[in-house]
């Protein structure tokens, strides 16, 4: 990939790939173009949120229903990966994460931020920068290390010396790559599929990259749904008592 962006270096210098633009802030330095996606994100969602509540219908229509209907598949999902007894507490975490993914993948094929000059690099989906993605990651070890130790205590923790004890520092280790394998994958993906629509708009600038970009949009929305429903699992996992379907398996 490097000796053929190389190979149309001067045509691809549009693309910026590696420039960014930093704020400082004191001793710290900000991501710049990431903040401004990421609000550019948040705001389409809380004004999404304001038009579907500011006027409720007993039959809904419009942005309302729209949103009524995310609410029910976002509430099937944590059903179905957590289970019915405990999944309710968790909905407005799933629901963020997949809203804000989903929203972040098509703003980058959808939202023409090409066209607003930076002093350096150039605005792109949030979720094609490995910071956006592995924030993920953490905050979804959290939850699920959050949702074992809520429902178990202490106990939670007895989890990592079973079968045996050696096999601790292997569960630990497990517990924090299965979510940045997830960010890796998600950031790959939207990364990989901005260059690629990048390249063909630039080569062949009229109707090849359109179906591309459909298919981006796709794979863009399963990422969204995939992240989500592994987040749901892990923590249906750390919630999950063994000792108990061991007791129902005996029966």
């Amino acid at each position: 990939m490097l000796n053929f962006l190389n190979f149309y270096s001067l045509p691809l210098a549009e693309l910026e790939v590696g420039k960014h633009l930093y704020w400082q802030i004191g001793n710290l330095k900000l991501h710049g173009q990431v903040f401004l996606t990421s609000w550019f994100v948040i705001g389409v969602l809380t004004l999404a949120s304001i038009l579907a509540s500011s006027n409720v219908k007993r039959i809904p229509s419009g942005i309302q229903n729209l949103m009524e209907f995310a609410l029910e598949f976002i509430r099937d999902l944590a059903k179905n990966q957590i289970g019915e007894k405990e999944y309710r507490p968790w909905v407005p975490f799933i629901g963020t994460l997949f809203l804000f993914i989903f929203v972040s993948n098509w703003s980058g094929a959808l939202v023409p931020f090409k066209l607003i000059h930076l002093p350096e690099g150039e605005l792109a989906a949030p979720t094609s920068d490995i910071n956006t993605t592995v924030a993920l990651a953490l905050l979804t070890s959290l939850a699920y290390f959050y949702a074992g130790f809520s429902k178990k205590g202490l106990g939670y923790f007895g989890n990592y010396v079973q079968p045996v004890s050696f096999m601790l520092p292997f569960k630990i280790i497990e517990d924090f790559t299965k979510p940045l394998s997830l960010s890796f994958r998600l950031f790959g993906n939207i990364l990989a599929d901005e260059l690629v629509v990048g390249v063909l708009v630039l080569l062949v600038p009229l109707f090849v990259p359109l179906p591309v970009m459909a298919l981006g949009l796709f794979t863009s929305a399963i990422q969204a749904l995939i992240f989500a429903t592994l987040a749901a699992a892990y923590i249906g996992e750390a919630m999950e008592d063994h000792h108990e379907e061991e007791h129902e398996g005996s029966h």
